[in-house]
């Protein structure tokens, strides 16, 4: 049985932990917070407001780190220097070149790390990729994806409205498309991009190009309390994918209309969803590297590296 403390018991946390704990060969004993009060709801768990204490009071396998951005690094290294395996919320930093510090230390470490970019866990994503990887539908014309919301007012000291120690919408909120575009077409040929950026809210429109087709990408804090939204339309020579109000349909060009359901849909040439909590799917794969004594492969520094240097451009 894995032994794994969570540092940062905040908004993300509320994903990380309830995947935890249907883990059967991995166990949460451990949280660490300097707010007391957000650790009560976990009583059954060990109470730390300080890292360097659970690191050297606590036996453990893994530390799933999911605290504010700007402090993802520096703890990634002191756990793995330990010889403790670590995942790390995403952005892996700010710093692009925190990406080889912390890599270097894990391979000398032998220990894994990952970065928790969950939409490469997300089933409607793996379709995405699935379809664009086997040319079921022909080539990929265009795509665009959008995630936007209302500029979070509910983050600790108000960190994300912090642009030293979040990013604002390019690392915290835009960093999930430009990861799954770079993780399933690699690094564009192109970046253009306009932006709106206030104290109150944060728009960017980009444009990333690729040999034999573009996508366009929206992602915006908006003043408003602008409900979460996440979509995608991507068009391919044969049909046209949509991920909209938390569904998934392909509209064929034969006039065929297929409404995806998780595991649900049926019919020759049906194509279904796998059904699966996408964090979760991220915290098992990551278990299983850890147990076969594997690198996770999913999630490549470089393409970790590419993310950060266009980011930085937008």
């Amino acid at each position: 049985m894995l032994k794994v403390g969570l540092v940062g018991v905040g908004g993300i946390s509320g994903a990380h932990i309830p995947a935890w704990e249907k883990m059967e060969d991995a166990k949460l004993t451990a949280i660490c917070d300097i707010r007391k009060e957000r650790m009560e709801p976990y009583p059954d768990k060990r109470h730390y407001d300080d890292l360097d204490r659970m690191l050297e009071e606590e036996e453990l396998d893994i530390l799933d780190i999911c605290l504010p951005t700007y402090l993802h690094a520096d703890c990634a290294v002191k756990a793995l220097e330990k010889g403790i395996h670590v995942l790390c919320e995403k952005p892996v930093s700010l710093k692009k070149e925190d990406v080889e510090r912390i890599y270097s230390v894990a391979h000398k470490k032998n220990v894994n790390f990952m970065v928790g970019q969950v939409l490469r866990f997300w089933p409607e994503y793996m379709l995405l990729k699935e379809l664009y990887d086997t040319q079921r539908y022909g080539k990929l014309l265009s795509g665009y994806m959008s995630r936007v919301s209302q500029t979070p007012p509910w983050s600790w000291d108000n960190w994300m409205k912090d642009e030293k120690r979040s990013g604002l919408v390019p690392f915290d909120l835009h960093i999930h498309d430009l990861d799954f575009l770079v993780y399933t077409f690699g690094k564009p040929e192109k970046v253009s991009s306009n932006r709106i950026k206030r104290p109150e809210q944060d728009c960017i429109n980009a444009v990333y190009e690729y040999p034999e087709f573009y996508i366009e990408t929206e992602s915006a804090w908006y003043a408003g309390a602008y409900p979460f939204s996440a979509k995608y339309r991507f068009q391919f020579e044969k049909a046209v994918v949509s991920f909209e109000n938390s569904k998934c349909t392909i509209y064929e060009e034969n006039g065929r209309v297929t409404e995806l359901e998780e595991e649900n849909t049926t019919g020759a040439g049906a194509v279904n969803l796998p059904k699966s909590d996408a964090f979760g799917n991220e915290i098992r794969y990551f278990i299983d590297c850890v147990q076969n004594k594997k690198f996770p492969e999913k999630i490549k520094s470089e393409e970790l590296s590419t993310v950060l240097e266009i980011l930085h451009s937008l």
